[in-house]
């Protein structure tokens, strides 16, 4: 069906743009059309204007205030037209897109680009994940495993845009796929205790794929305090220190290795103690040491095992929603991310996907270095991980917050709603693939909706988001639910509650 017609104008047509009076209503920004049968040029729809001869000069305007719309003669409304602009993709041949050498002609007709071609244009594939559709188009968005998470992805919109729904659809489908197909193992760092509903009975399809590993459970070996750990914790640390607090560890691990029972860090203190070490030296240490134990993080061994963390098809989700010293969190990602990034790059595990979520608060962009633990390993992996295997994809609603270093490696982009300027600019100084003409329009996103672009796609396209087949089992409750919640639990107990008990 005839979309319209192409128009002379004073800018083209040219080898990269046209414009076109439209002859159809159902026309929308952002829709892709073509010209021609054979190798068809495809274009993307830019903008579309409305205009009326009738309204361009100030004495008809005048003339038709004075009589009236109604009473006027003269049929204004037939001089109304509409014209879309569009920019030159280039021409299909089959298989790719080639660069276009020569402008349509005026006169000729326009129509919509066939879903088929705009399949194979786009890069999506048979087996890819099902992400959702096309904003324009009744075409599934279905990337490939490979270009979407390969070389890293990043989520980002503000609070409520749909981020967390998102990040859902693609660990279905990931964990969806069939062993034929390939199969990457999941680790979830859940900050907000969102992604636990995998594991519920209720999610059957992904229930027995998902292990939830309970935040105030995790314990770190004692042993596994390496130098360069016990520095990112503690920046402040002379060097005097750090020799001193090393060799105790060093020792205690030797000990260890030769029978001794496994060391906490009560049994630090006591060599600390028992040292030869001068007063400035011990007390630092004694009070570094103290700062440890607060956290309840380190014991005698370590829990869960990093071996059993990353399994291919399967989910783990470290919940850290009951935690809430930041410092923590930070230590337990960048412990198991460091430890799963050295075991893959011996190949000891299978290929899998760190999804953090708020990576902005453990990888933040202008972070001093006690609160900037687990900067640099999201840094070493997005830099070096898609050599071994090893994928990002960082979810953030402050993407100006987040480091620029771990922000421009990630070559694939959902970008959802997004209102901040500062966050907005971030963004485009990130992704060589956002041009102002895109900026423009993330502002206005619906919930659900995003822009998909980068690696993962051939052509930035705007998305709308399938549903979640996983059921929420927890959060999400409206304001009257919770206070409905907390009177039911709260009640005051009455002289009568007390008599009925006695």
């Amino acid at each position: 069906m005839s979309l319209g017609t192409v128009i002379s104008t004073f800018e083209g047509p040219s080898t990269s743009r046209f414009s076109f009076v439209v002859n159809s209503s159902k026309l929308r920004k952002g829709e892709f059309v073509s010209l021609g049968d054979s190798n068809p040029l495809i274009a993307v729809v830019n903008e579309v204007r409305r205009a009326n001869r009738y309204f361009e000069r100030a004495e008809t305007i005048s003339e038709y205030e004075k009589n009236g719309s109604v009473k006027t003669d003269f049929p204004a409304q037939d001089w109304e037209y509409v014209v879309a602009d569009c920019a030159i993709l280039g021409v299909f041949n089959g298989s790719s897109l080639s660069k276009n050498s020569f402008p349509p002609s005026p006169g000729e007709k326009v129509v919509a680009a066939e879903n088929s071609i705009l399949k194979q244009f786009l890069g999506f594939e048979d087996n890819g994940l099902k992400l959702g559709k096309l904003m324009q188009h009744e075409v599934p968005v279905t990337p490939s495993l490979t270009r979407l998470l390969q070389k890293h992805l990043a989520i980002l919109g503000i609070s409520g845009s749909g981020k967390s729904v998102c990040a859902t659809v693609v660990l279905e489908e990931a964990l969806s796929r069939k062993k034929e197909a390939g199969q990457i193992g999941v680790v979830v760092f859940d900050v907000h205790g969102e992604y636990s509903c995998f594991a519920d009975k209720s999610n059957r399809d992904f229930a027995d794929k998902t292990t939830v590993v309970d935040g105030e459970k995790i314990r770190i070996a004692c042993h596994k305090l390496t130098p360069i750990m016990l520095s990112m914790i503690f920046p402040d640390l002379s060097g005097v220190q750090q020799r001193a607090i090393n060799s105790i560890l060093k020792e205690l691990t030797k000990k260890m290795k030769d029978g001794a029972k496994a060391f906490d860090l009560d049994d630090v203190v006591s060599e600390i103690n028992a040292s030869k070490m001068t007063q400035n030296v011990r007390d630092p240490l004694l009070s570094k040491i103290e700062e440890l134990k607060q956290l309840r993080l380190f014991s005698h061994g370590s829990f869960p095992i990093v071996k059993d963390v990353v399994k291919s098809g399967k989910l783990t989700v470290f919940d850290l929603n009951a935690l809430t010293s930041v410092k923590k969190k930070q230590i337990i990602l960048a412990y198991f991310a460091q430890r799963l990034f050295n075991q893959r790059r011996k190949q000891k595990i299978p290929p899998f996907l760190l999804l953090v979520e708020e990576a902005h608060n453990f990888c933040r962009e202008k972070a001093s270095a006690e609160n900037a633990v687990s900067k640099s390993i999201i840094e070493t992996i997005a830099r070096e991980g898609r050599k071994f295997g090893a994928s990002l994809c960082l979810i953030s609603q402050r993407p100006v917050q987040l480091s620029t270093t771990a922000l421009s490696q990630c070559n694939s982009y959902i970008i959802m709603r997004i209102t901040n300027p500062f966050d907005l600019k971030h963004i485009a100084e990130s992704c060589e693939a956002i041009d102002s003409s895109v900026s423009g329009q993330i502002s206005g996103l619906q919930v659900g909706e995003g822009i998909l672009l980068g690696e993962a796609v051939n052509y930035p396209v705007f998305i709308k988001v399938r549903n979640r087949a996983t059921r929420k089992t927890r959060g999400g409750h409206s304001l009257e639910e919770l206070g409905r919640q907390f009177e039911e639990t709260t009640r005051e107990i009455t002289p009568s509650d007390v008599e009925a008990f006695i």
